[in-house]
C-alpha cells in the first residue's frame, strides 16, 4: 500500500505530516484495518501508507502526529446540512407543531430577516460543529438569500464543501423567481466559485411541488453544461405525492422520470414516501439520495412507516446520510445519523437491514460516491484527499474494542474524536478547532440570535421557567430547624 521515494535518494523530502502508529481504517475495497500503520501526507494528499519505519526513512526529518492507541479513520460526509438562519436559532422551533407550520410560521420568517453577516457566521458554526463531529465533507442543499458568504464562512471554518442558492418559481410562493432568473443566479454562484479548492458550486432547487417543469428541465441541461451536480428535495413526508397528484401529475418521481431529469448528477434529499414505480426509477438511473432519519423524526414526517432507503440501497441504488437543518435534525452529527438509521431500518422488522459495516460505508465511501466525491475523499488510500479522523480509542467508550463497524456506528465514537484534518490541514487538534476563535464566534451567535428573532417578529416559547437564583433561594429557603434528619 505504500507508494514513497526509496529511503535518502534525492528525491526525499519531508513530508508535511506523518501520522504514525495508528490503526487505519481505510473504507477502501477490501475494507482492510492497517494495524500499526503510518499515513505520509504530502500536499494535503495521502502520499504513501505503510510501516512508521519505512515512512520515516522515506520521508526524514518530517513532524509526526503520535496516534498510538487511536484509529484514523475517513473524514464523514454529510450530504444534506442547511448552515443558514437554523443555526443562529437552533433548537427552538416546538417539536409539537406540524412541519408544514414549523416551515411557513418560523422558517419563512428567518430566512426573509438573516442579513449577508447571519448567513457567513451560520456557516461557519455549522461547519465547525460538524469539524468537531469528524465531518470534514459537508453538502449545503440549498440557501435562500446569500449563498457566497454562506461558501465564505465554510472556508474560514476550513471544511470541504459545495454551496448553491436555492431556487423555485412557483409564484404564490415566498421568495420566488421566474425561472430564467433563478437559472442565472444558479449558474453566477458556480462561477464564483469555480476553482476553489474546498468548496464550489452545485445547482440547488428547492424541488417540492414549487418548481416548474421548465424550471426542472432548465436546471438539470444548466449541470450538465456546467458539469456540475444538483440537489432537489422531494417526498419528505406524504405532502409532495398529494400535491403531485392535485395537480394532475404522477407521482413526484415518475414525473421527473418523465422530465427526463433524473440520472447520477441528482441528489435527491429525503425521497421517502415512495411507490415501487418510483424506487426502481431512482435506482436505474442512478439518481442518489440522501437520509436524514433524524429529521424525519423531529418533524414526525413518518420515516419510520413509509422508509424505503434500505430497498433502493438493496436494489443497486445511490444512498448517502444527512442531517439536515439545526431546527430539524438540531445537530450535524453524522453518527447519529448512522445509529438512527440502523436502528430504524432494523426495528421496521424489513428483510436484510443494513449491517453496521454497510452504514458505515454509508458516512463515508458510499456517501462520497452518491455526491460524486468518491475519487477524491470517503476512504483512506494513496492518492486522496488527507481528511482525517483521529479517534482516540484509548478513552472508556472503546475499552475494550470490539468489532469495529459496530463500534462505530452504534458506539460512541463521535465523542471520541481528536484530530481532524481536511485536504491536509490540522482543523481540529487535541479537541479543539484551529482556525476559527470558538469563544468570539460564540458571543457573536449569542448577540445575532437575539436580534434575528427580533427583525423575524418571533417570540421563542419557553416551557421550563427561568427564575433568578436569588429569587429562587428566597423561595428555597427552609427555616432553621426544619430540615428532616438524615
Amino acid at each position: 500500500m505504500t507508494t514513497t521515494p526509496a529511503a535518502g535518494t534525492a528525491d526525499s523530502r519531508p513530508a508535511d505530516l506523518l501520522i504514525v502508529d495508528a490503526d487505519i481504517v481505510t473504507m477502501a475495497s477490501d475494507r482492510a484495518v492497517v494495524s500499526g500503520g503510518a499515513i505520509a501526507v504530502v500536499d494535503g494528499r495521502i502520499a504513501a501508507i505503510g510501516p512508521a519505519a519505512t515512512l520515516r526513512a522515506a520521508y526524514p526529518g518530517s513532524p509526526e502526529l503520535d496516534a498510538a492507541g487511536c484509529l484514523v479513520v475517513p473524514g464523514l460526509v454529510n450530504a444534506h446540512q442547511h448552515t443558514t438562519a437554523d443555526p443562529l436559532v437552533r433548537s427552538s422551533i416546538p417539536d409539537d407543531v406540524p412541519a408544514r407550520q414549523a416551515i411557513f410560521d418560523w422558517i419563512v420568517p428567518l430566512h426573509g430577516a438573516v442579513t449577508g453577516e447571519d448567513d457567513e457566521l451560520s456557516a461557519t458554526l455549522t461547519a465547525v460543529e460538524s469539524l468537531s463531529y469528524g465531518v470534514t465533507t459537508l453538502l449545503e442543499p440549498g440557501t435562500v438569500a446569500h449563498p457566497l458568504r454562506v461558501a465564505h464562512g465554510l472556508r474560514a471554518a476550513g471544511i470541504r464543501a459545495r454551496v448553491g442558492g436555492w431556487g423555485w418559481d412557483t409564484p404564490e410562493a415566498p421568495y420566488a423567481m421566474p425561472a430564467a432568473d433563478t437559472l442565472a443566479a444558479q449558474a453566477d454562484t458556480v462561477a464564483a466559485l469555480a476553482g476553489d479548492p474546498l468548496v464550489t458550486g452545485w445547482i440547488t432547487l428547492v424541488g417540492h411541488d414549487l418548481v416548474s417543469d421548465d424550471l426542472f428541465t432548465g436546471a438539470a441541461e444548466l449541470a450538465d453544461r456546467l458539469d456540475v451536480p444538483m440537489t432537489w428535495h422531494l417526498s419528505p413526508g406524504p405532502e409532495d405525492p398529494a400535491a403531485y397528484a392535485a395537480a394532475g401529475r404522477a407521482r413526484p418521481v415518475r414525473h421527473l422520470h418523465d422530465l427526463g431529469v433524473l440520472g447520477p448528477r441528482l441528489l435527491l434529499g429525503h425521497a421517502v414516501w415512495l411507490d415501487d414505480a418510483e424506487l426502481a426509477a431512482l435506482a436505474e438511473t442512478g439518481t442518489a439520495v440522501a437520509s436524514c432519519p433524524g429529521a424525519y423524526l423531529r418533524l414526525g414526517q413518518g420515516f419510520s412507516r413509509a422508509g424505503r432507503h434500505t430497498e433502493l440501497y438493496r436494489a443497486g441504488g445511490r444512498l448517502a446520510l444527512g442531517c439536515d437543518s439545526h431546527n430539524a435534525g438540531d445537530t450535524p452529527d453524522l453518527w447519529r445519523a448512522a445509529r438512527l438509521f440502523a436502528g430504524l431500518e432494523r426495528d421496521r422488522g424489513i428483510p436484510d437491514p443494513l449491517r453496521a459495516d454497510e452504514i458505515f460505508a454509508l458516512a463515508t465511501i458510499d456517501g462520497a460516491a452518491a455526491v460524486g466525491l468518491a475519487a477524491l475523499t470517503g476512504s483512506v488510500e494513496v492518492g486522496k484527499a488527507a481528511d482525517l479522523v483521529v479517534l482516540d480509542t484509548r478513552t472508556v467508550p472503546w475499552t475494550p474494542r470490539g468489532d469495529l463497524p459496530t463500534q462505530l456506528v452504534w458506539g460512541a465514537a463521535g465523542h471520541t474524536v481528536r484530530d481532524v484534518l481536511v485536504d491536509g490541514r490540522m482543523v481540529v487538534r487535541d479537541r479543539r478547532i484551529t482556525t476559527v476563535d470558538v469563544d468570539a464566534l460564540r458571543e457573536e451567535a449569542t448577540h445575532r440570535r437575539v436580534a434575528l428573532l427580533r427583525r423575524a417578529g418571533i417570540d421563542i416559547p419557553h416551557r421550563w421557567p427561568t427564575v433568578p437564583a436569588t429569587e429562587y433561594c428566597a423561595r428555597r429557603t427552609v427555616p432553621d430547624g426544619a430540615l428532616p434528619p438524615l
